[in-house]
């Protein structure tokens, strides 16, 4: 931090922006003639695989410190973040480790995470085909039954949600886009003095990059795919104002591609 003699502290906070890893019905197309939940896919192995591996790329690569995880309910992108957070909070782990089940000590006190319905999938036919998604729009998630898939003692209970509540079937595309720009800040302007990573949909991390930088079309989000950004916050007398974001993800970089 860099401070004056006016009592001025400035400092930079980050957010990562995620996508979920490898879904199954992508690899297998059976899957979805018998699931329960057709329009809620887990990962298959190797997207739990990339997801720890990607834990691991944070832990070596990012210059800060992640505090807090914020995820969409979908299956998929709650089984990305439980091998992320316990990859961030391992504290001893097997040399040739692939996934959490390798890691044989973590401390939970590194990551705090949460279920946060603004980071969920786009609620539409563009994102979710209709004869998969249910029939009354109610996608029936078992928030108390997904959170115990958190590695233990990272779940933060008392936190209150941004979105109380799923959004409406049938959103627009840019409706979902706004929703997505709209819970990147929300959640930043929530946690001013901590490092954020959101996992989210590919949509999701898009507009993490063509939200902030304007004129930017994004053509590719890979699977665990992810976005950095960050912005200047300045502290006074007991008040603190945020900059703008700046995307420090060029295209071609994490996974993700984009042309202005």
């Amino acid at each position: 931090m860099a401070s004056t003699e006016s009592e001025t502290t400035t400092f930079y906070q980050n957010v990562v922006v995620m996508r979920h890893g490898d879904r199954k019905d992508n690899f297998d197309p059976t899957w979805i003639k018998t699931a329960e939940r057709p329009w809620d896919p887990p990962l298959v192995d190797n997207g739990m695989a990339r997801a720890f591996r990607t834990g691991r790329t944070f832990r070596t690569i990012l210059p800060f410190q992640i505090h807090r995880v914020f995820v969409s309910p979908f299956i998929r992108c709650v089984q990305t973040a439980s091998e992320v957070v316990a990859a961030l909070c391992a504290v001893d782990v097997e040399a040739n480790a692939k996934s959490s089940t390798d890691v044989i000590k973590f401390d939970p006190s590194k990551v705090k995470v949460s279920i946060e319905y603004g980071l969920c999938e786009m609620l539409n036919k563009e994102a979710i085909r209709v004869d998969v998604a249910p029939k009354d729009g109610n996608f029936g998630f078992d928030v108390p039954l997904l959170e115990t898939m958190f590695p233990s003692g990272t779940l933060d209970p008392s936190l209150e949600r941004v979105y109380g509540k799923m959004p409406q079937w049938e959103e627009t595309v840019d409706e979902s886009r706004s929703r997505y720009k709209q819970i990147i800040k929300a959640l930043a302007d929530k946690y001013p003095y901590e490092n954020l990573l959101l996992v989210t949909h590919g949509e999701g991390v898009g507009v993490s990059i063509s939200g902030f930088l304007e004129h930017t079309k994004v053509v590719e989000v890979e699977y665990c795919g992810y976005a950095e950004l960050k912005r200047l916050m300045t502290c006074k007398n007991g008040s603190t104002t945020a900059g703008n974001f700046l995307v420090l993800t060029k295209s071609g970089q994490s996974g993700i591609t984009y042309f202005d």
